[in-house]
């Protein structure tokens, strides 16, 4: 899926893909970059008045990273890449359909829910969490 975006936004998104998922390497990044475009044109749930990476990035009570010096700094010229890459309709399992994340405590599983939503699968230390194909029909 496509999204229209500013060059400012390609940069907020790099930003928050770094600051949420560094540790987590390329495909970690990439894959929090799909949940922010997922909210971006999910016209459901929580996310009914989302229409552009900023209110995605910027909706209260959603990205951590946010508040992070990781968050702050400018992107580099690798994440931007990344971060074109994800606004130009690249997907990645389980990020794929996923509208939600987060980083379980160290040494436990994900739950197998999360807000409501299933789990659609972990990659490294994160879970992405899913809505049913029926209730978000941008997503599928």
């Amino acid at each position: 899926m496509l999204i229209n975006y500013t060059t400012k936004e390609l940069e907020l998104l790099a930003r928050i893909m770094r600051a949420e998922a560094l540790a987590e390497g390329n495909l970690g990044m990439l894959m929090v970059g799909n949940v922010v475009v997922n909210r971006s044109v999910a016209n459901c749930l929580t996310f009914k008045n989302i229409r552009s990476i900023t209110d995605a990035i910027y909706q209260a009570n959603q990205f951590a990273g946010t508040n992070s010096s990781l968050f702050q700094a400018s992107p580099t010229t690798h994440e931007k890449n990344l971060a074109e890459r994800v606004l130009r309709g690249e997907y990645y399992y389980p990020a794929t359909h996923a509208l939600w994340f987060y980083a379980p405590a160290k040494n436990t599983s994900c739950q197998s829910t999360w807000y409501g939503q299933k789990l659609a699968g972990s990659y490294r230390n994160h879970c992405f969490y899913r809505p049913d194909a029926g209730t978000c029909e941008e997503l599928y």
